[in-house]
């Protein structure tokens, strides 16, 4: 099946919902962004952190962490496939291509952080996942601000 088929069926698929394939994209990834922030709330309940704010116990915090980073990497599996197979790298101005170097960062980073929940066995220093986590968020951060936040001030808030 030729990429060019792949690209239109998708872009269908995301029409079918959306008015366009960027504004499905757009959307897609706020929702992911929304899910960063609950990971963010969740992660720090579950570290000792926030416990007057996020008032819920460590087994609840645990399985919101877990779903709601699931549920977002589910969101951005379209999202990288139309920024990566449709758009590409660009460089046409600043915030292009800082969102196309955070672009580049996103799975590399989660997978580092998956790869140490995994082993955690193997005595990471306890600095590990927390870090791992806010770069996670960091680069997601990058990544909405230069493109949904962007999409929504300049070009249109709507679906």
């Amino acid at each position: 099946m030729p990429l060019a088929d792949v690209s239109s069926r998708y872009t269908d698929l995301v029409e079918s919902v959306f008015s366009t394939a960027i504004a499905g994209k757009v959307w897609l990834a706020t929702g992911a962004f929304v899910l960063a922030f609950v990971q963010v709330l969740t992660a720090s309940r579950m570290w000792g952190k926030l416990e007057r704010f996020v008032p819920i116990s460590f087994t609840t915090s645990r399985r919101i962490h877990r779903w709601s980073g699931r549920v977002a990497l589910l969101l951005t599996i379209p999202v990288i496939f139309h920024c990566v197979m449709i758009l590409g790298l660009e460089t046409t101005d600043l915030r292009v291509t800082v969102h196309s170097i955070a672009g580049s960062f996103i799975y590399g980073v989660v997978a580092a952080k998956l790869l140490v929940i995994q082993h955690h066995s193997r005595n990471y220093p306890p600095w590990m996942l927390p870090l791992l986590g806010g770069a996670l968020a960091a680069v997601l951060t990058t990544l909405w601000l230069t493109s949904s936040l962007w999409y929504f001030t300049n070009v249109r808030f709507g679906f």
